[in-house]
């Protein structure tokens, strides 16, 4: 396997891993999704009766792109995880939350980039694969990002906002209160640094960090599709990872093939 389709299928299970995590909440119904059919004006007896249709849609289109992915699914996935995003400071939670989301916006959009932007109409329903002549810099900006703003509004909603849950989440595994603001702190820095000056071991740093903070989601008793949503905000740094390690491999064989 390439580089190219390591970071190709890792994109790949990211964004379906996300949006059939998203769609298993519509399925099953989420009451904390009822606020942000309300802003767009739709009254809550027909949000819950909207939520299943919503989920299916997220599911199929998580399926897709695991089992044959297309750039119009791919530009829908990036659009409505934008949207979604944007529903929770529309509805009145912090704007935080739109960053911390990044995963699920940035991840579908990075895979699209990678398999190179259609030409044409029918280009947008043609099988994806990776163009090798799509430049890996251009991709890892994208990842840089997209890694960037999930950490920073993580922490921002930990240091800043002192989100319940979080917290809740600190204290099931038995550390003190101030724990979380310290966290949060330390999450927008080293989304300075990714930005700045990313390294291999940083990027596996923050693919640990992050399963085992979100793994504390269905340890706490919420279902594991909470878990599973958040595949973005590991796949987006293992992907960026990926071509860091890549690179340096390219860098390491030119300098022995002039010696």
């Amino acid at each position: 396997m390439t580089a190219a389709q390591a970071v190709y299928w890792c994109l790949r299970v990211a964004a379906a891993a996300c949006f059939i995590g998203h769609g298993a909440f519509g399925i099953i119904t989420k009451a904390a999704w009822v606020p942000f059919f309300g802003v767009v004006g739709i009254p809550e007896a027909w949000a819950w009766k909207l939520m299943p249709i919503v989920g299916t849609v997220d599911i199929a289109a998580g399926l897709s792109v695991l089992l044959s992915p297309r750039p119009i699914v791919l530009l829908y996935m990036v659009a409505w995880a934008t949207w979604t995003a944007l529903l929770r400071p529309l509805s009145g939670d912090s704007s935080f939350e739109t960053i911390e989301r990044a995963g699920n916006y940035g991840v579908p959009l990075a895979l699209l980039l990678l398999c190179g932007w259609p030409r044409d109409m029918r280009s947008w329903f043609r099988h994806l694969a990776p163009d090798q002549t799509t430049e890996p810099a251009s991709i890892a900006r994208v990842l840089g990002w997209t890694t960037a703003l999930l950490l920073f509004g993580h922490g921002a909603l930990a240091a800043v906002t002192a989100k319940p849950v979080l917290a809740s989440h600190f204290a099931l595994v038995g550390l003190p209160p101030n724990a979380i603001s310290l966290a949060g702190w330390a999450e927008m820095l080293v989304a300075a640094v990714v930005l700045v000056r990313p390294s291999v071991a940083l990027l596996f740093g923050i693919v640990a960090w992050k399963m085992g903070t979100e793994a504390l989601y269905p340890m706490s008793g919420t279902p594991i599709w909470e878990f599973i949503e958040r595949a973005g905000s590991y796949g987006a740094p293992l992907a960026l990872a990926l071509i860091l390690i890549d690179a340096k491999s390219t860098v390491l064989t030119l300098r022995r093939s002039s010696q």
